[in-house]
């Protein structure tokens, strides 16, 4: 099987129209089918029922269609990357990436891989969970440092882990808790409670739900944010306390206290998500990077 199959197939199943797909190739009719045959005798099925007019996909070949599209969009960012450093120029790399998970991951990764990479420009972008996994899912972005979503938003996708952070409470400093060198999920309950928005972040409400199962004690939700900054103007303000990672506290220095929770819950787990057929060429070297940025700390 060559590159040329899946280029064949993939104009063929677009224009349902043999004759057309050979047309927009530059091949053709005859030499276009031949090849689409010679492809289905070597996977061993049908990927089209034909009839006199026009061609249409079958069951196998849907699949098939979305694996090849795959495979030659791989194909082609290689060509791509692999010629911006033959000929010294520079290409883009699209991250996106959650500040506030990510505060301890993102600089030490930026810096491996800038000085492995330096003609490679990195563009990143603080988005939402849900627009991360859309961007990666559209190709709008090689790769995604987040928290890990659940399995039903990674359909088509694939999530690995890179590094584990603990929850704490975060409290303005003259909080009633501020003295405490740790506090239970009893504790939280009685106070209002800042939380991420579901919407934007669902993998954070079904941590919150999970934590406090096992509990008679339930958070009283005062208000939803949408984003880090406006999350830490409202503890502030004394408008609640919050459920954050440890690494808050590279955004937030002294003007929150984070307290562990007592008992310690599980920590959430935070990775780099890419399409299912792999990671580019590029963005698979800042995964090498992230992983080596990581290893380093511990």
């Amino acid at each position: 099987m060559e590159l040329r199959h899946l280029r064949y197939f993939v104009a063929a199943a677009e224009t349902e129209n043999v004759s057309r797909a050979a047309l927009k190739l530059h091949v053709s009719q005859p030499a276009l089918s031949r090849q689409i045959r010679d492809l289905e005798e070597e996977l061993g099925f049908s990927l089209f029922e034909r009839s006199a007019k026009s061609v249409r996909l079958t069951d196998a070949g849907k699949t098939f269609l979305s694996e090849a599209r795959a495979v030659l969009q791989r194909a082609d960012e290689a060509v791509t990357s692999a010629r911006a450093i033959a000929t010294g120029g520079r290409t883009e790399l699209h991250v996106g990436y959650a500040p506030s998970p990510t505060a301890r991951i993102m600089p030490p990764t930026l810096r491996a891989f800038q000085a492995q990479f330096p003609k490679v420009r990195l563009r990143l972008h603080d988005l939402s969970t849900e627009e991360m996994l859309a961007g990666v899912r559209d190709g709008k972005l090689k790769v995604a440092i987040q928290v890990r979503p659940n399995s039903r938003l990674l359909r088509g996708l694939h999530f690995e882990e890179l590094a584990r952070d603990n929850m704490c409470l975060a409290v303005p400093p003259g909080h009633a808790l501020a003295r405490l060198r740790s506090v239970t999920l009893a504790q939280i309950a009685r106070e209002p409670l800042v939380v991420f928005s579901p919407k934007d972040y669902p993998e954070y409400r079904e941590y919150l739900d999970a934590l406090f199962a096992p509990t008679k004690s339930k958070p009283r939700i005062a208000a939803d944010h949408d984003s880090a900054a406006s999350l830490i103007a409202a503890i502030e303000s004394g408008t609640g306390v919050a459920i954050v990672p440890q690494s808050f506290s590279c955004s937030v220095g002294p003007r929150l206290k984070l307290i562990p929770l007592s008992p310690m819950p599980e920590p959430i787990v935070i990775g780099g998500v890419w399409p299912k057929h792999g990671p580019s060429p590029t963005a698979e070297n800042f995964w090498k990077a992230a992983k080596e940025a990581v290893a380093a700390t511990k």
